[in-house]
């Protein structure tokens, strides 16, 4: 009961993000935003580390991927994200980073030897690229060009996720994956911070911002963000990479429901049975395999990368078989 219980608060709190997203760009722009967030966060999870006794990868094959993982797969992503969400709603946007597994799926087939797509995988990324399209298509006519950038955007940062933990899976699968996020955030941080002070002017005053982006910024720093990771990886040590990773099927209909709750977002037909494609499609391409695996649910993968604004994606055996 208590894994249960703390199962669906994540699911909870990853689905929350988008929401917390779409209030604090609002006040602070996408890369003010970003480059706090990631600074609270990489802040914490470096005192985390210095307390636990982790230290950076020695390997030089993994500092090269663990840099380019800070870069691909939290400052590029969650400057897309923050920056789409400027256009387009929240819900949507969550539905849209449901995309991750899909990619997922064909990057992996491309860059290793042992994930190839059989007619069952081929058959779940039809279905869920026609959700995709389906929600792409939406009010083509009436949609401004800012708000079809808006939805690249965010299957862009979809496309970086699983880039990323292709690169995770093939290069640093034996490192700590508390290594893995908290380092990461850190060269996103410096990497994010670098970009705003060449492109921000004048960088937002504090007396500028409202209470909402302020409670927005530092709680999805620390609880989206360090508070989730705790979360994810008791599960990971209780349940296993397969089941623990299903929290991600409770995303897009948290964050269509807060959308719609806290700012008026309109849920219509389309997002309904695109947001279900979109699931269903990655239940198609994954069921057997995740059947298959169970038995070894005791022996997780422990390779995992941070995602979907702060939540940890497991790398392609595991992340092809859930949403987010």
């Amino acid at each position: 009961m208590r894994e249960w219980i703390i199962f669906w608060t994540l699911g909870v709190i990853w689905g929350s993000s988008f929401l917390l997203i779409k209030v604090g760009v609002e006040d602070l722009g996408p890369l003010p935003l970003v480059t706090i967030r990631l600074g609270l966060a990489a802040l914490a999870m470096q005192v985390f580390l210095r307390l636990t006794g982790r230290h950076w990868p020695r390997q030089r094959t993994a500092t090269i991927a663990l840099i380019f993982i800070g870069v691909m797969n939290t400052a590029v992503p969650f400057t897309l994200i923050t920056w789409g969400e400027q256009d387009i709603d929240s819900g949507l946007a969550t539905v849209l980073n449901a995309t991750v597994p899909l990619f997922t799926l064909v990057i992996a087939h491309m860059a290793l030897a042992d994930e190839r797509i059989t007619p069952q995988k081929a058959a779940g990324l039809l279905v869920g690229f026609v959700g995709v399209a389906l929600l792409a298509s939406r009010d083509t006519e009436s949609s401004s060009p800012n708000t079809i950038s808006g939805q690249l955007a965010v299957l862009g940062a979809a496309l970086c996720y699983a880039t990323s933990a292709v690169v995770i899976r093939r290069y640093l699968r034996q490192v700590d994956p508390f290594v893995i996020a908290g380092h990461s955030l850190a060269v996103g941080w410096v990497a994010i911070t670098t970009v705003t002070l060449v492109v921000v002017h004048p960088f937002p005053s504090p007396a500028d911002l409202g209470p909402d982006a302020v409670a927005a910024v530092i709680t999805l720093a620390l609880l989206n963000t360090m508070v989730a990771y705790f979360l994810f990886y008791h599960l990971m040590d209780q349940w296993g990479a397969t089941r623990t990773t299903l929290v991600t099927y409770v995303m897009p209909p948290v964050g269509l429901t807060l959308g719609a709750v806290f700012l008026d977002e309109a849920v219509d037909w389309q997002i309904v049975v695109g947001a279900a494609l979109i699931l269903g499609g990655i239940v198609t391409a994954n069921l057997r395999a995740g059947l298959r695996s169970h038995s070894r649910e005791q022996q997780p993968d422990s390779t995992l990368i941070e995602s979907d604004m702060g939540a940890p994606e497991p790398a392609p055996q595991a992340a092809s078989r859930c949403a987010d």
